[in-house]
Protein backbone atom coordinates (compact mmCIF):
# COMPACT_ATOMS: atom_id res chain seq x y z
CA UNK A 1 0.00 0.00 0.00
CA UNK A 2 1.25 3.30 -1.17
CA UNK A 3 2.58 5.76 1.43
CA UNK A 4 0.40 8.35 2.50
CA UNK A 5 1.32 11.66 1.06
CA UNK A 6 2.31 14.26 3.38
CA UNK A 7 0.12 17.00 3.61
CA UNK A 8 1.09 20.27 1.93
CA UNK A 9 2.35 22.85 3.96
CA UNK A 10 0.14 25.45 5.55
CA UNK A 11 -0.15 28.28 3.52
CA UNK A 12 1.15 31.41 5.84
CA UNK A 13 -1.85 32.82 7.03
CA UNK A 14 -1.35 36.82 5.45
CA UNK A 15 -0.55 39.35 7.65
CA UNK A 16 -3.71 41.50 8.16
CA UNK A 17 -3.80 44.72 6.80
CA UNK A 18 -2.71 47.97 8.45
CA UNK A 19 -5.85 49.60 10.00
CA UNK A 20 -6.54 53.29 10.56
CA UNK A 21 -4.92 53.60 13.93
CA UNK A 22 -1.76 51.87 13.11
CA UNK A 23 -1.15 54.11 9.50
CA UNK A 24 -2.10 57.17 11.87
CA UNK A 25 0.88 56.19 14.26
CA UNK A 26 3.47 55.47 11.60
CA UNK A 27 2.47 59.32 10.13
CA UNK A 28 3.25 60.75 13.51
CA UNK A 29 6.32 59.32 13.90
CA UNK A 30 7.52 60.19 10.32
CA UNK A 31 5.97 63.48 10.55
CA UNK A 32 8.18 64.02 14.31
CA UNK A 33 11.63 62.41 12.68
CA UNK A 34 11.28 65.03 9.76
CA UNK A 35 10.39 67.80 11.89
CA UNK A 36 13.35 67.18 14.86
CA UNK A 37 15.74 66.75 11.60
CA UNK A 38 14.87 69.88 9.69
CA UNK A 39 14.57 72.03 12.77
CA UNK A 40 18.07 70.44 13.83
CA UNK A 41 19.57 71.61 10.28
CA UNK A 42 18.50 74.67 10.55
CA UNK A 43 19.62 76.03 14.31
CA UNK A 44 22.59 73.74 13.71
CA UNK A 45 21.20 71.44 16.78
CA UNK A 46 23.04 67.95 16.40
CA UNK A 47 20.72 66.24 18.92
CA UNK A 48 17.80 67.00 17.31
CA UNK A 49 18.93 65.96 13.90
CA UNK A 50 20.11 62.62 15.90
CA UNK A 51 16.87 62.30 17.10
CA UNK A 52 15.03 62.60 13.71
CA UNK A 53 17.17 60.22 12.59
CA UNK A 54 16.71 57.93 15.16
CA UNK A 55 12.89 58.06 15.45
CA UNK A 56 12.99 57.28 11.57
CA UNK A 57 15.22 54.31 11.67
CA UNK A 58 12.24 53.07 13.80
CA UNK A 59 9.86 52.89 10.93
CA UNK A 60 12.81 50.33 8.84
CA UNK A 61 14.21 47.09 9.06
CA UNK A 62 16.91 46.31 11.48
CA UNK A 63 19.26 46.46 8.28
CA UNK A 64 18.02 49.64 7.31
CA UNK A 65 18.30 51.09 10.64
CA UNK A 66 21.53 49.91 10.97
CA UNK A 67 22.52 51.91 7.72
CA UNK A 68 20.92 55.27 8.73
CA UNK A 69 22.52 55.29 12.49
CA UNK A 70 26.12 54.67 10.86
CA UNK A 71 25.11 57.87 8.22
CA UNK A 72 23.78 59.36 11.26
CA UNK A 73 27.32 59.77 13.19
CA UNK A 74 28.75 60.30 9.81
CA UNK A 75 26.61 63.33 8.97
CA UNK A 76 26.63 64.94 13.07
CA UNK A 77 30.50 64.45 12.46
CA UNK A 78 30.63 66.81 9.71
CA UNK A 79 28.04 68.97 10.58
CA UNK A 80 30.26 69.51 14.05
CA UNK A 81 33.00 70.31 12.46
CA UNK A 82 31.30 72.80 10.13
CA UNK A 83 30.02 74.68 12.62
CA UNK A 84 33.65 74.78 14.24
CA UNK A 85 35.21 75.83 11.01
CA UNK A 86 32.12 78.65 10.34
CA UNK A 87 30.80 79.42 14.02
CA UNK A 88 27.47 81.84 15.05
CA UNK A 89 27.79 85.20 14.25
CA UNK A 90 26.00 87.83 16.54
CA UNK A 91 23.56 89.98 15.45
CA UNK A 92 24.74 93.64 17.24
CA UNK A 93 23.40 96.89 16.93
CA UNK A 94 25.65 98.89 15.11
CA UNK A 95 28.83 100.62 16.98
CA UNK A 96 27.68 103.71 14.69
CA UNK A 97 24.51 105.33 14.70
CA UNK A 98 22.73 108.75 14.46
CA UNK A 99 20.76 110.22 16.91
CA UNK A 100 18.92 113.49 15.52
CA UNK A 101 20.42 117.07 15.09
CA UNK A 102 21.54 118.45 18.12
CA UNK A 103 18.16 120.52 18.71
CA UNK A 104 16.31 117.62 19.25
CA UNK A 105 17.92 117.90 23.11
CA UNK A 106 16.90 120.89 25.12
CA UNK A 107 19.33 122.59 27.54
CA UNK A 108 19.82 120.74 30.90
CA UNK A 109 17.80 117.38 29.92
CA UNK A 110 18.14 113.51 29.76
CA UNK A 111 17.00 111.73 26.50
CA UNK A 112 15.43 107.97 27.01
CA UNK A 113 14.92 107.66 23.85
CA UNK A 114 18.22 105.22 22.88
CA UNK A 115 18.30 104.06 26.06
CA UNK A 116 16.46 100.43 25.18
CA UNK A 117 18.03 100.03 21.85
CA UNK A 118 21.67 101.18 22.08
CA UNK A 119 22.58 101.33 25.84
CA UNK A 120 22.85 104.96 26.01
CA UNK A 121 21.25 108.52 27.29
CA UNK A 122 21.89 111.85 25.36
CA UNK A 123 22.61 114.23 27.77
CA UNK A 124 22.56 118.30 27.00
CA UNK A 125 23.82 120.26 29.90
CA UNK A 126 25.98 123.26 30.97
CA UNK A 127 26.73 121.42 34.54
CA UNK A 128 29.96 119.98 33.84
CA UNK A 129 32.61 122.62 34.41
CA UNK A 130 30.49 125.34 33.08
CA UNK A 131 30.09 123.97 29.18
CA UNK A 132 27.46 123.54 27.09
CA UNK A 133 27.83 120.05 26.11
CA UNK A 134 25.90 117.24 24.49
CA UNK A 135 27.33 113.83 25.52
CA UNK A 136 26.20 110.11 25.32
CA UNK A 137 26.54 108.18 28.35
CA UNK A 138 26.57 104.91 29.11
CA UNK A 139 23.69 102.79 30.89
CA UNK A 140 25.67 100.52 32.45
CA UNK A 141 26.30 101.56 36.36
CA UNK A 142 30.06 101.16 36.91
CA UNK A 143 29.17 99.40 40.22
CA UNK A 144 28.20 95.60 39.11
CA UNK A 145 26.21 96.73 35.62
CA UNK A 146 22.94 97.20 36.47
CA UNK A 147 21.20 99.55 34.29
CA UNK A 148 20.37 102.86 35.99
CA UNK A 149 16.94 104.88 35.91
CA UNK A 150 16.87 108.86 35.10
CA UNK A 151 14.56 110.26 37.83
CA UNK A 152 13.92 113.57 36.18
CA UNK A 153 11.90 114.96 39.39
CA UNK A 154 15.59 114.13 41.42
CA UNK A 155 17.68 115.26 38.52
CA UNK A 156 19.48 112.06 39.05
CA UNK A 157 20.88 108.76 37.44
CA UNK A 158 19.72 106.21 40.59
CA UNK A 159 20.56 102.37 40.37
CA UNK A 160 17.55 100.26 41.45
CA UNK A 161 20.60 97.27 42.50
CA UNK A 162 22.62 99.18 45.07
CA UNK A 163 21.95 102.58 45.38
CA UNK A 164 24.23 104.06 43.44
CA UNK A 165 23.32 107.52 42.31
CA UNK A 166 25.16 110.06 39.49
CA UNK A 167 24.08 113.38 38.57
CA UNK A 168 23.16 114.44 35.47
CA UNK A 169 26.72 115.23 34.55
CA UNK A 170 27.35 111.35 34.74
CA UNK A 171 29.33 112.06 38.17
CA UNK A 172 28.69 109.29 40.86
CA UNK A 173 27.97 111.29 44.26
CA UNK A 174 26.36 108.39 46.64
CA UNK A 175 26.22 104.82 46.97
CA UNK A 176 28.65 102.12 46.18
CA UNK A 177 29.41 103.09 42.40
CA UNK A 178 33.69 103.61 42.38
CA UNK A 179 33.36 106.30 39.48
CA UNK A 180 31.46 108.13 36.92
CA UNK A 181 29.21 106.82 34.52
CA UNK A 182 31.12 106.43 30.91
CA UNK A 183 30.75 108.57 27.86
CA UNK A 184 30.53 106.81 24.46
CA UNK A 185 32.08 108.62 21.48
CA UNK A 186 29.83 111.85 19.86
CA UNK A 187 30.69 113.87 16.75
CA UNK A 188 28.39 115.87 14.17
CA UNK A 189 28.43 114.33 10.96
CA UNK A 190 28.49 115.66 7.84
CA UNK A 191 24.81 115.79 7.62
CA UNK A 192 24.53 118.13 10.61
CA UNK A 193 23.41 115.05 12.76
CA UNK A 194 24.58 113.73 16.49
CA UNK A 195 26.41 110.66 15.79
CA UNK A 196 27.65 108.16 18.25
CA UNK A 197 30.60 105.62 18.10
CA UNK A 198 29.95 102.94 21.41
CA UNK A 199 33.27 101.48 20.36
CA UNK A 200 35.43 105.01 22.10
CA UNK A 201 34.82 105.16 25.95
CA UNK A 202 36.00 108.27 27.60
CA UNK A 203 36.12 107.66 31.24
CA UNK A 204 35.86 111.21 33.57
CA UNK A 205 38.72 109.48 36.48
CA UNK A 206 41.25 109.21 33.64
CA UNK A 207 41.15 112.84 32.35
CA UNK A 208 38.77 111.43 29.22
CA UNK A 209 36.49 113.71 29.62
CA UNK A 210 38.55 116.24 28.04
CA UNK A 211 38.73 115.08 24.46
CA UNK A 212 36.80 116.45 22.53
CA UNK A 213 35.13 113.48 20.55
CA UNK A 214 33.07 112.97 24.36
CA UNK A 215 31.22 115.42 23.52
CA UNK A 216 29.58 118.14 21.16
CA UNK A 217 30.16 121.57 22.67
CA UNK A 218 27.16 123.73 22.08
CA UNK A 219 27.28 127.44 20.99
Amino acid sequence: MPAKPLPAAAKKAAEPAPTRRNLSAVLTVAAVSAASFVIGVLVGSPLLIAFGIFVWGLLLTPFAAAWTAVSAVTGISVLGTARFMFPNVLVEPPSKFKVGPPSDYPLNTVSNKWKDQFGIWIVHTDQYEGKNLIYALSTVCTHLGCTPNWLDGEQKFKCPCHGSGFYMTGVNFEGPAPRPLERMGLRIAEDGMLEVDKSLKFQEEMGQWTDPSSYVEVA
